[in-house]
């Protein structure tokens, strides 16, 4: 039973993400691909599992697909709801935690999770690009940074700028704005990063927290805004090192617990 290997695919707007499980446990292999549905990501990514893993795919037992490209994704033995899939991954890469705040490329979304790391209930933003990593990406650009450096600049902030706008295109102005005044850059970063976590801590409450709480989606990689919404909330965010390979993780797990059915 061991060695029996479950492929998880999420096949995001912007990113693909793979992870292999040997006996819905162990991860063996993950990818990641900074381009998603409609391109040529999704098998890249794959391709890079199974190159890692040392795996061919007719050695996979299950191949789950995921994320919001899911069903156009040739060759996955079956599809899973990404939300399901989310919950799964996090309860199983942070035991115990009951609410998870996703915060990936084009949405944003908030996840009740039951103590055997079931979906209970969700809310979910995807009709505004304002926070989510999307909305970082812009904001990245109009200061010259890298989306990496945001994380390091916000750790050096000694105060906060606030970005009062809740529409990206308004919040642009707002920064340009700040920058024509000379704000100091860091202060800057900091206060994006609490835009972005008080709309991620909105859609929280009116979802209601049950702590613990735990943070999944490339945004969670930023520990600028996981500081911002801890602050925010006034409560502490579990974040795992494969968080932004949650929904694939939990597709995996799907493959594993479909071969016991």
């Amino acid at each position: 039973m061991a060695d029996v290997f479950t492929l998880g695919i999420d096949v995001g707007s912007t990113t693909s993400k793979c992870v292999i499980l040997r006996g819905g446990a162990e991860p063996v292999a993950s990818s990641l691909v900074p381009a998603g549905t409609g391109t040529s990501g999704p098998g890249r990514a794959l391709d890079e599992a199974l190159a890692q893993a040392g795996l061919a795919r007719e050695q996979l037992a299950a191949l789950v697909a995921t994320g919001y490209g899911r069903n156009s994704f040739p060759g996955a033995d079956f599809t899973v709801s990404e939300l399901s899939c989310h919950a799964l991954g996090a309860a199983a890469l942070m035991p115990g935690v009951r609410t998870v705040i996703d915060i990936g490329g084009q949405d944003a979304k908030v996840l009740r999770v039951s103590s055997a790391g079931r979906l209970e209930s969700f809310l979910m933003n995807d009709k505004c690009a304002a926070g989510t990593g999307r909305f970082l990406e812009v904001m990245a650009r109009i200061l010259e940074l890298d989306v990496s450096q945001l994380a390091e600049m916000d750790a050096q902030a000694s105060g906060t700028v606030s970005i009062s706008s809740t529409c990206t295109v308004f919040a642009e102005s707002e920064v340009i704005s700040h920058l024509a005044n000379n704000v100091d850059l860091r202060d800057l970063v900091a206060g994006i990063h609490a835009s972005v976590a008080v709309r991620a801590a909105g859609l929280a409450r009116r979802l209601g927290i049950t702590a613990p709480l735990g943070m999944t989606g490339g945004v969670a990689r930023n520990a600028g805004v996981v500081r911002a919404l801890e602050k925010e909330l006034g409560a502490a965010i579990a974040v795992s090192p494969m968080a932004q390979l949650a929904g694939a993780y939990g597709a995996a797990l799907c493959g594993w617990n479909k071969r016991k059915e």
